[in-house]
């Protein structure tokens, strides 16, 4: 297919995605392949010991990532995007933010990654009889009222950072299902927010006397492939301040990255799982039945077009692992050897591999901040050693790759050793899977599952989303999610596989349970290293 046809033409589906590092935007032609992108690299502040973004980074963020796909389209082809097929726009979940009925954003922007919400999650589990993580939009809005915090009265209308971005640019207050689940619980029936709960969170708060009801501001739940606005002229500015792009184009309802990465690994189907994996990770199963009981380490939630998923989410991944291998490139500037950090990380993953499958006795904790699934409110990134253990620089990085995934074998523990819960294939996606083979090992060996990695995981939420827009656009034939990305995305593409062997999965229990023993040392370092 001639993309610069495809796009002079307006047939192309832009997707943008807004990560907690990177804001990504793929342009994908009719099918569905990439053929431009942008990006712009942006990071959290902490801001009066809350984490956030302004509303200036994540519009100049919006802005300088079109901007940048606008380049590359006129590198590769010459010509400039004037309209478009569909756009998606994606976003980390989660999260709180709050308008008044003028529009006005009543507090900075709350992420995800905040644990101050530990007293008002725990009431509404108890409430819901139902998990409610600390991360929720519920339990952030909750945790306001307990905390007295005087804004609360004059919320007119509450979001995600994906379905705030996607009102701005449409007019439309409406978010995806899947990012709508992580604002609080989904009624698997009706496929929206559940009522009972919303009844009851509104009798719980009845005595405070505020002049709304939940329902009234929250967004309105859309599933995948239903029309969720178009981009008025004042969002086509915002987006592309040249002017060049037309307002009109249809939006699919905007979601999270969890429910993106289910699509873009091809996900969604009762049996099939993913696990992201970068600054933070995640595991999504598509569940065939409710578990047993509510877990604490086991968010509820649902891929974009409704369907329950056990979602096991880590606030820590590659973050502290990262910064050992930048140590490293600090050692080879030393030596006044020429750098190039992609083969600094394929030589370390690669030579993990060379380890004692427990890591010879050594733990590396990497809570650069809070982890919820340990329960720590904060992190202190930690590497342990006892005298005795084999320490030599391949247990070392195979400790820091077995402690990335640590935690999230955790929660998954419970799903398929205790819920029993039946997988035929997970996907891996995101940073950890850049070095061929090896995260992807490591994983198996972890979750003592076959794991698949397809070439397109590469592309990630910006492409998830994308697919997305295709999703409404360009499915004449009407069929499902599932199906459309079985028969027409992916044509039967798994990807490749590597399952574990047994003295692999032996080898990450057993450095497990050094974990696990080793734990209280981290409580302690955060209860006395400031």
């Amino acid at each position: 297919m001639d993309a610069k046809s495809v796009i002079t033409e307006g047939r192309a589906v832009l997707g943008i995605e807004f990560g907690s590092t990177r804001i990504k935007a793929v342009l994908i032609d009719p099918e569905h392949k990439p053929i431009a992108q942008g990006s712009h690299e942006w990071e959290n502040q902490l801001v009066d010991g809350l984490w956030t973004y302004s509303l200036e980074a994540i519009w100049n963020g919006l802005q300088d990532c079109y901007a940048d796909l606008r380049r590359d389209v006129r590198h590769h082809y010459g010509v400039e995007i004037t309209s478009l097929a569909a756009i998606g726009i994606s976003a980390m979940m989660h999260g709180y933010m709050a308008f008044d009925a003028a529009e006005r954003l009543l507090v900075p922007f709350r992420t995800w990654r905040n644990t101050n919400t530990g007293a008002a999650a725990k009431e509404l589990s108890e409430l819901f009889n139902f998990n409610m993580p600390l991360r929720w939009s519920l339990s952030h809005l909750y945790q306001c009222i307990l905390d007295g915090e005087p804004h609360v009265k004059d919320v007119d209308f509450f979001t995600t950072l994906a379905g705030y971005i996607h009102w701005k640019l449409t007019g439309r207050k409406v978010l995806g299902v899947g990012d709508a689940s992580g604002m609080m619980p989904i009624d698997a029936t009706t496929r929206d927010f559940d009522e009972k709960r919303i009844e009851a969170f509104d009798c719980l708060v009845a005595p405070k006397g505020y002049p709304w009801k939940l329902r009234d501001i929250l967004p309105k739940v859309l599933l995948a492939g239903e029309s969720a606005g178009v981009l008025t002229e004042d969002g086509a500015l915002r987006l592309d301040p040249t002017g060049n792009l037309a307002a009109g184009v249809p939006f699919c309802p905007p979601e999270g990255d969890a429910g993106t990465g289910m699509v873009a690994t091809n996900a969604v189907k009762p049996r099939t799982g993913n696990v992201s994996a970068g600054t933070s990770s995640f595991s999504m199963i598509v569940m065939e039945k409710d578990l047993s009981q509510p877990y604490e380490v086991i968010d509820m939630v649902t891929t974009p077009d409704g369907a329950p998923v056990a979602m096991v989410h880590c606030n820590n991944c590659t973050s502290d692992l990262n910064a050992w291998v930048g140590l490293f490139r600090e050692y080879q500037e030393l030596l006044g050897v020429p750098v190039d950090m992609g083969t600094i990380f394929g030589k370390l993953y690669n030579h993990a591999l060379t380890g004692d499958a427990d890591c010879g006795g050594l733990v590396s904790f990497n809570y650069i901040s809070g982890e919820p699934v340990t329960g720590l409110a904060e992190g202190r990134p930690m590497f342990i050693r006892s005298a005795g253990d084999k320490f030599n620089l391949a247990n070392f990085m195979r400790a820091h790759l077995c402690g990335a995934v640590g935690v999230l074998k955790l929660g998954n523990d419970i799903l398929f050793k205790d819920e029993k819960v039946q997988v035929d294939r997970i996907t891996g996606h995101g940073g950890l899977f850049k070095t061929k083979g090896v995260g992807q090992r490591i994983l198996a060996a972890a979750l003592n599952s076959p794991i698949s990695v397809m070439e397109t995981a590469g592309e990630g939420g910006a492409w998830g989303i994308a697919l997305l827009g295709s999703f409404l656009v360009n499915n004449p034939a009407g069929l499902s999610l599932p199906d459309f990305l079985e028969q027409v995305v992916f044509a039967g593409n798994t990807g490749e596989e590597i399952a574990p062997t047994p003295e692999e999965v032996a080898g990450f229990d057993a450095y497990l349970a050094n974990y696990k023993a080793a734990l209280p040392i981290e409580q302690c370092a955060v209860r006395y290293k400031k």
